[in-house]
């Protein structure tokens, strides 16, 4: 690829992730939603550890990578408890989040309940501008090197579950604190867009052994456009899942997860991109996926 192609993409690839949502995304969104929803914390009823990786559009020098870790238990009397680790790094940008949450259950018939979540957070974050310069972007002549330390935020969900319907809406970050910002060519100080969260899934149960998986995600990030993914998967023998997703307009990918002595999820999935510029470009999108249940 010619060197005047490669800044092309690269600043393809910038101006995408600064257009669309600031926070990660997971294939394995239904499995970590203690990520995006407090109200999750404890809604299993056991204790869960989960750890993710992600790596996307592999092969780009800064592409963005994403490494985060998850614990949620229930206390008994309604109550869970959760933790929430996630450090993303996005070409110039990087960022840690550490969350707390906390989620009631109200039980609503034998089968129902309808959990509520709190979540309170801290986030480090800064960015890099003199390495707008690869990109080609300019910077407000006023913009230095963005070091924010530490700024608290606070979220909520709600989280309703019966033995095949699961619904969630949350809004993980609802304070907008300071960080960079594309505007056209150049860029400025702006702030955190508001991201809110609907998911959907449900359970069919073909027979004893299969159990037919189909779930939505959809995101809301303000200023940008909607975010859609469709996910089907079929789980065999509660031993291994094997599914497929679709991210509207923007991307395919297909997935694996094995269940091992019970108690341990281990998945992988691999992403690739619907845009013929950037899947030229990269070697997709990777992600994997731990899950320890006590």
């Amino acid at each position: 690829m010619k060197i005047s192609n490669i800044y092309i993409v690269l600043f393809a690839l910038f101006s995408l992730n600064a257009m669309a949502q600031q926070d990660p995304s997971f294939i394995f969104y239904r499995y970590n939603m203690n990520f995006v929803n407090p109200a999750y914390a404890g809604a299993e009823k056991k204790t869960e550890f989960g750890a993710n990786v992600r790596s996307q559009w592999s092969g780009v020098n800064g592409a963005p990578e994403t490494q985060s870790f998850l614990v949620g238990t229930y206390l008994g009397r309604s109550v869970g408890l959760g933790l929430s680790i996630i450090n993303d790094k996005t070409f110039i940008e990087t960022q840690t989040s550490v969350a707390l949450d906390f989620s009631y259950q109200v039980q609503w018939d034998r089968y129902t309940n309808i959990y509520f979540g709190l979540k309170a957070s801290g986030n480090s974050y800064n960015a890099n501008t003199d390495g707008l310069i690869t990109f080609d972007i300019q910077s407000d002549p006023s913009l230095m090197n963005i070091d924010g330390g530490i700024t608290p935020n606070l979220g909520a969900g709600i989280y309703f579950q019966n033995r095949r319907l699961s619904l969630s809406i949350s809004l993980p970050k609802i304070l907008k604190p300071k960080r960079l910002e594309q505007d056209g060519g150049s860029a400025r100080l702006g702030r955190n867009r508001l991201h809110m969260y609907l998911m959907g899934a449900y359970d069919i149960e073909i027979n004893e052994n299969l159990i037919l998986k189909p779930s939505s995600m959809i995101r809301y990030v303000e200023s940008a456009p909607l975010s859609i993914d469709l996910t089907i998967a079929l789980r065999f023998n509660e031993i291994f899942e094997l599914g497929a997703a679709y991210r509207l307009d923007e991307g395919f990918a297909g997935f694996l997860l094995f269940n091992l002595a019970d108690s341990l999820d281990i998945g992988y999935a691999y992403e690739a991109s619907i845009n013929s510029t950037l899947a030229s470009s990269n070697n997709g999108t990777h992600e994997l996926f731990l899950k320890l249940n006590l």
